[in-house]
């Protein structure tokens, strides 16, 4: 059973941002995988059967690379986990939200392994850690214009 990311994994990448919006804005908006790409610009497609439940699949795909990630855990509107393999690469994904003084505190943490990443960890840690940043920034947008 998987309850985190892989500490030990080649690539770690762990970033937070503050939000000026209600926890269930911030929730919503990022537990809705259908509508992400009407707001994170890097994911051209998204897909999901369903509410983020454990060992629900959502589908979707990001800088050219189709991806399906399982949900591992939800904690709603606190925290979810997801992950999966994808092009090589076994993800681990987790987010948590936690509110203090009006204002919601997210924090995003992510595992990389694999033979694609092993093979060049500084630049793919590099693509991650962007990638992370972008997200965070773009959900700040997101949720403090709604």
């Amino acid at each position: 059973m998987i309850t985190g990311i892989d500490s030990d994994a080649p690539v770690v990448a762990r970033h937070s941002i503050t939000i000026d919006a209600p926890l269930r804005r911030v929730w919503d908006l990022h537990a809705d995988v259908s509508g992400w790409p009407s707001w994170q610009s890097d994911i051209t497609a998204a897909s999901a059967t369903g509410p983020l439940v454990p060992g629900s699949v959502f589908h979707w795909t990001t800088f050219g690379m189709e991806i399906t990630s399982t949900v591992y855990a939800v904690e709603e509107p606190y925290r979810v986990l997801w992950g999966g393999p994808a092009h090589g690469v076994d993800g681990i994904h987790e987010w948590t939200f936690t509110e203090e003084d009006g204002v919601v505190h997210v924090r995003t943490e992510e595992s990389w392994d694999g033979e694609p990443i092993r093979a060049d960890a500084a630049g793919m840690g590099a693509a991650l850690d962007a990638s992370l940043t972008a997200w965070l920034d773009r959900l700040k947008r997101a949720a403090e214009a709604a």
